[in-house]
């Protein structure tokens, strides 16, 4: 009898989950984790709970929707692609062609 083997047809693809592409998922966790320290030591310092838990809320949401909209807005490669092109010159200017003059020798 012939066995049926499955195909892993996600080679090559990017990781996804729950709508966030490739490093996104990274940013979110790293994100996480810095709410959750935070959280600790505010605990420990002897902060309220009514003041502790609103700040961590709000902040991990607005980290969730930040992320997932930068995820959406840039896609996979887009936030890197756009970082390098604010790095490029405007434009670039000689003042001299004596730069040019000499390239040939």
């Amino acid at each position: 009898m012939a066995s049926v083997y499955q195909i892993n047809k996600g080679i090559n693809k990017s990781i996804v989950f729950q709508g966030l592409k490739a490093q996104y998922i990274a940013y979110l966790a790293v994100g996480l984790v810095f709410l959750l320290i935070l959280f600790a030591v505010l605990y420990i310092c002897g902060l309220s709970m009514y003041i502790v838990l609103p700040v961590i809320g709000g902040s991990g949401a607005a980290l969730s929707l930040s992320v997932i909209r930068l995820s959406h807005r840039f896609g996979e490669h887009g936030l890197s692609k756009y970082f390098a092109k604010k790095q490029l010159p405007g434009c670039i200017r000689f003042r001299s062609r004596k730069i040019f003059i000499h390239l040939s020798k």
